[in-house]
């Protein structure tokens, strides 16, 4: 993005939507969406992989994926990947609301860490940052906050360190002191999540914005995602919930982090406000002093 920071990526979470033909795809896009996305953006998020846990089979990418993407884009181009939810999820994904719980046997694995690493090597200098996305943990999965900050500390000390390995949690209570402490003293990073229960990552920001050092990543996802599905249908081309005032506070986060030398990571979703290409265009603008309609 010719004309904008090099410590700020905007991207979007994946990109390969047949809806976006006629925003930033042309009609002939082919097969490799990929390409043509790279034109238009600096960084995208890869989702996919983090649905690897499927009871007892972990599935990860394939080697000749990875070699496509890291081939399909310009050498200045980034990925921010999420890790598989194999490592993140502490039980499997429960059969019925009345099922057992069942214990991932590969939470926080170091060794498929390391196994998922070294199929990711062909983009190795291209990956922004490595996402751990945790579910919400209840008692019954987690016993408390200090019990998970003591699980993560063990996986990261005998993991090498990265400089991009970045936490999302959804136990809004766990958003405190401890926690933001906790990260920066073993040089982890933040991932602030704007939807999904969360509480508003502008609060959460400047309560705790003296933690925030080196990178951080923020994902848009806004709050409803069922209802705005019913909204677009699936076709994701026009802005349907649309968030100015929430863009506006967004502009004043990214340029405060700036201002603090920290490398900004945004990926905006389909579900934020409708389009998530419109969507970044228009944080564009507000982030050059433009007006938008």
């Amino acid at each position: 993005m010719k004309g904008f920071p090099e410590s700020l990526r905007i991207g979007t979470c994946s990109w390969k939507y047949n809806s976006w033909v006629g925003l930033i795809y042309p009609a002939n896009v082919g097969e490799n969406y990929l390409t043509e996305y790279a034109k238009h953006f600096n960084i995208v998020e890869v989702d996919q992989w983090f649905w690897s846990s499927f009871g007892e089979k972990i599935v990860l990418p394939k080697p000749e994926t990875i070699s496509e993407y890291a081939s399909s884009v310009p050498k200045e181009f980034r990925f921010s990947v999420k890790v598989p939810n194999a490592i993140t999820l502490t039980h499997q994904y429960s059969k019925g609301k009345k099922g057992a719980l069942e214990v991932n046997p590969y939470f926080l694995s170091n060794d498929l860490f390391e196994k998922f690493l070294k199929i990711l090597e062909p983009m190795e200098s291209q990956i922004d940052s490595l996402i751990f996305q945790f579910e919400y943990l209840n008692k019954e999965k987690m016993p408390n906050q200090n019990s998970f900050q003591d699980q993560l500390e063990k996986f990261f000390e005998r993991t090498p360190p990265a400089g991009r390995h970045c936490i999302e949690i959804r136990n809004k209570n766990f958003l405190n002191k401890s926690y933001f402490s906790f990260l920066q003293a073993k040089k982890l990073h933040h991932v602030f999540l704007q939807g999904y229960w969360m509480p508003s990552i502008f609060m959460i920001y400047e309560q705790f914005k003296e933690y925030i050092e080196k990178h951080t990543v923020i994902r848009l996802h806004g709050p409803d995602r069922k209802g705005i599905e019913q909204k677009t249908q699936n076709r994701w081309d026009a802005i349907v919930d649309p968030r100015d005032d929430e863009l506006h506070s967004l502009n004043n986060m990214v340029n405060s982090l700036l201002a603090k030398e920290v490398q900004v990571t945004l990926s905006v979703n389909n579900h934020y406000e409708g389009c998530a290409p419109i969507t970044v265009k228009k944080f564009l603008k507000i982030f050059s002093g433009e007006p938008f309609i």
